[in-house]
């Protein structure tokens, strides 16, 4: 029955040497993806450490997701503990000097759900966040570490 269908098929479409070949132009152009604000550096282990208050309540019942994530095989990096699971994830943050958050990129792990999901649970957390007086956007690191039972 499909065997068949393909013939059909084949046969009902014209060669591509007898197709006429339309030049086509796009409607708009390909729209850019605004970035805002550089870059990290490569080496973050130079940054100050980005703090956070209330931190135990600002990022509680954060770890079902990432749970979820590893236990539909989107992610493998979760590691045994003798609690359970956890996955930890750096990012670097680049605040403004009035504590904006301008930027988060966290640390390619190879499960760009959870790398983007931490970076969501961040920008949450940004009115607990206290930055350096500086006059000039910084970048911050921090680390988050997703847990759950076995």
């Amino acid at each position: 029955m499909i065997a068949a269908f393909l013939l059909l098929l084949q046969a009902a479409t014209p060669q591509a040497d007898q197709m006429p070949v339309v030049p086509t132009v796009p409607a708009t152009p390909p729209m850019a993806v605004p970035v805002s604000g550089p870059l990290p550096p490569q080496d973050w282990s130079t940054l100050p450490v980005l703090r956070i208050r209330r931190q135990a309540t600002t990022l509680a019942n954060t770890s079902a997701y990432v749970h979820g994530e590893v236990m539909a095989g989107r992610c493998a990096k979760a590691v045994r503990t003798v609690q359970g699971w956890s996955l930890s994830l750096d990012l670097a943050v680049l605040m403004t000097p009035d504590g904006r958050v301008r930027r988060i990129t966290p640390r390619a792990i190879d499960c760009p759900t959870v790398e983007q999901y931490a970076a969501g649970v961040i920008l949450g957390a940004r009115d607990s966040i206290d930055v350096v007086d500086t006059d000039t956007d910084t970048w911050y690191r921090t680390s988050l570490t997703f847990a759950w039972g076995a």
